[in-house]
């Protein structure tokens, strides 16, 4: 086994804090910085220091092995991409304010890239025409741009950020389905041997395109993903992909209703203030949320004990952009009330709503004057639904899709989505290639990504104590911490020990400063969450060592060879 190099802290550009810097959010923000890990450049954007680096690239070697092992080559694409491909696809529009923009000194519109599908397609377009040249599967590591509005919480919602993006291209769809599950396996076995904690969920696809989507989530407090899972079954979704299964009962389809009745409702613009004033549930009332889908305005109705979920009701609309109406919009709009809105009378408005409010159910819902509402208005009866949309925001208990058992609800951070895109990008450029029969056949295709730098930081969240980093052997920055702990005894000793190590091909961080007391190396030797420390203190002249075993705690005094065994062992 090759000897290896033994980094000297004295001379590693690692500054370690005592204190939490202000800004920190969330636990990977915190020890990130303090341990050395990666210092902030500007807002979204991290410089990655070398112990930061080592850990990035470890990520990134076990994400190669993987994406090999299953044929896939690895390419490399420019990050500064021409603007017509995504105006080809529609994406140049459709991610907004995302992209980073900028113009050449000639003039010529560029973009940072977000995500590469256009350019793989025409890669492929270019290399391949015949389906004997498919199917193939090409991938990158290469960092990605995103002009996010609020990039917050360290490196995990960054503007610049390292991803793994590959690209799968079959001639049919079950070539595109084995890709697919290809990648699928790949991804668990990387996960897994990064040490994440991980679960595999059903999502939409939302810019990106394509129909079937899974992503791997790795449940933190600090995610910003919601999701379910069901404790009866192995239903688990991303709360954006949970369909909800109208109960025929309880639509009342065959019942009696009695006719539409407007009652007096002052001063009552809110479901809470309506429910209080009538005596009824909120849940027998209807929510009408105005909103407005690429300029028009849109009513979507939900019942209203429940709230909508625009990020739901965004992805099921995309492309389109949704947004809120403001006061403005009701200015050149009499017919519609705020705070009164109801759907019966709307005209010329769309009416979307959530499944729950199926044909048969009468509701109190606003009579379209200000201080009225009207009951008994019955959906089918009294109004019409446009379109049918699951929109509402997930709750603890409601009914899994699968089963009908209670869903729960955990945070999770997103590491890693799989995609069966179809045909999208290779309709937009025109990918064929000559078939069998000897006539063009379109391509289909799958995108499968894992934010790199992100799983990091998601190691981090999982792995960390009160203590500080914890990192699991596959990715940490080194195999042992040798510390010494003391003057020339315990120096001599623990050199000894690392040059012993890295002749045995164990990666050593030694920290030899001097001038700092044991204390203070310990605590960093802590911080720093390298998996064994070993500390040459106190009986040193009799060349005992103490092994420290990071994740646990376990600590033991041992002479120095049997803990040198022990950690080539380990290794």
């Amino acid at each position: 086994m090759a000897t290896q190099h033994v980094q000297r802290m004295s001379r590693l550009m690692a500054r370690t804090l005592r204190e939490d810097p202000a800004d920190a959010e969330t636990l990977s923000h915190r020890l990130l910085v303090r341990a050395g890990y990666v210092r902030r450049s500007s807002a979204g954007v991290w410089t990655w220091l070398p112990l930061g680096k080592r850990v990035l690239d470890n990520v990134s070697r076990i994400v190669r092995e993987e994406m090999d092992a299953i044929g896939a080559q690895e390419v490399l694409l420019p990050a500064l991409l021409p603007k017509e491909p995504y105006e080809v696809s529609g994406r140049w529009t459709e991610y907004g304010d995302l992209l980073f923009r900028l113009r050449d000194r000639k003039g010529a519109e560029y973009l940072l890239g977000p995500t590469h599908e256009e350019i793989f397609t025409l890669v492929v377009k270019d290399q391949c025409t015949s389906y004997k040249d498919l199917p193939v599967m090409l991938y990158q590591i290469q960092t990605k741009y995103r002009d996010e509005a609020r990039p917050r919480s360290g490196v995990l919602r960054g503007r610049e950020f390292q991803m793994k993006d590959s690209y799968s291209f079959d001639v049919s769809e079950e070539g595109l389905a084995e890709s697919y599950a290809l990648h699928r396996a790949a991804y668990q076995r990387i996960f897994t041997r990064l040490g994440l904690d991980h679960r595999i969920v059903s999502a939409v696809s939302g810019a990106m395109g394509g129909s079937a989507s899974e992503e791997f989530l790795a449940p933190a407090a600090a995610g910003e993903d919601t999701f379910v899972d069901c404790p009866a079954c192995d239903y688990a979704a991303n709360t954006e992909a949970v369909t909800f299964v109208p109960d025929p009962a309880a639509a009342e389809a065959g019942a009696e209703h009695p006719a539409p009745e407007e009652i007096p409702t002052p001063d009552t613009p809110t479901i809470e203030t309506l429910a209080a004033h009538l005596g009824v549930p909120a849940s027998a009332t209807l929510k009408n949320l105005l909103v407005k889908v690429d300029g028009e305005i849109t009513a979507v109705g939900v019942p209203g004990d429940r709230d909508v979920d625009l990020g739901k009701l965004g992805e099921h609309l995309a492309p389109a952009v949704v947004e809120l109406v403001t006061a403005e919009d009701f200015v050149d709009r009499p017919d519609l009330v705020r705070g009164y809105v109801g759907p019966q009378g709307l005209d010329k408005v769309p009416y979307i709503a959530d499944p729950r409010v199926a044909p048969g159910t009468s509701w109190v819902t606003g009579a379209n004057r200000a201080d009225t509402h009207a009951r008994n208005v019955v959906c089918g009866r009294d109004f019409e639904v446009d379109r049918y949309l699951d929109v509402v925001v997930v709750q603890p208990g409601d009914p899994c899709p699968r089963c009908g058992a209670g869903l729960r609800l955990d945070r999770a951070i997103e590491i890693g989505h799989i995609f069966q895109l179809g045909r999208k990008y290779a309709d937009a450029f025109g990918l064929d290639v000559l078939g069998r029969e000897g006539k063009p056949v379109r391509v289909t295709m799958g995108s499968y990504g894992i934010g790199v730098s992100r799983a990091v930081a998601a190691l981090a969240e999982q792995t960390a104590d009160e203590r500080g980093l914890s990192w699991p052997a596959e990715v940490a920055p080194a195999d042992v911490h040798v510390v010494a702990a003391g003057k020339a005894v315990q120096l001599g000793l623990a050199e000894s020990a690392a040059t012993a190590l890295a002749e045995s091909g164990l990666r050593v961080l030694l920290d030899d400063r001097a001038g700092l007391s044991p204390g203070v190396k310990l605590t960093d030797a802590e911080l720093i969450g390298v998996p064994w420390i070993l500390v040459a203190g106190r009986r040193s002249a009799d060349s005992v060592v103490e092994l420290q075993h990071r994740a646990t705690g376990a600590r033991e005094e041992l002479p120095l060879d049997e803990a040198l065994d022990r950690l080539r062992a380990a290794r």
